[in-house]
């Protein structure tokens, strides 16, 4: 069953940047903000192999995501979570993060030979307003 309402899926849905939150090694926080998604019950962004949120999330799948509007600031979600990568259709779901955001239909920033994940969330704490 999913924590996620009706005004949190709209939200998701809107090109609105997202901060995610994942463990270091050390155990203090590294924030990155990025592109989001939902599948209506899982927050879902994008990343590569060997970034270091991929390889915080692979050691260690707990984190935390907020989400403001940015027309907004009162319209937020804040959740914790836990994350797990699914690689299939990794690079559609960067096009569809492109066109989402930035009007394109292909992901500009391609780097040469990185590999694509979608990291799934399934939030599991709501936290403040939203």
């Amino acid at each position: 069953m999913t924590i996620l309402t009706d005004a949190d899926i709209a939200l998701l849905t809107e090109p609105q940047l997202a901060h995610v939150a994942t463990v270091e090694p050390d155990g203090s926080p590294h924030v990155t903000p990025v592109w989001v998604d939902t599948d209506g019950e899982h927050i879902v962004f994008n990343t590569a192999k060997g970034r270091q949120k991929y390889n915080n999330i692979a050691r260690n799948p707990v984190v935390a995501v907020s989400v403001v509007d940015k027309a907004d600031d009162f319209r937020t979600l804040w959740v914790k979570g836990t994350a797990e990568f699914v690689t299939e259709g990794a690079d559609a779901h960067i096009d569809k993060l492109a066109k989402k955001y930035l009007g394109q239909d292909s992901y500009p920033f391609r780097q040469a030979g990185e590999e694509r994940v979608i990291v799934r969330i399934t939030p599991t704490h709501k936290l403040g307003r939203g």
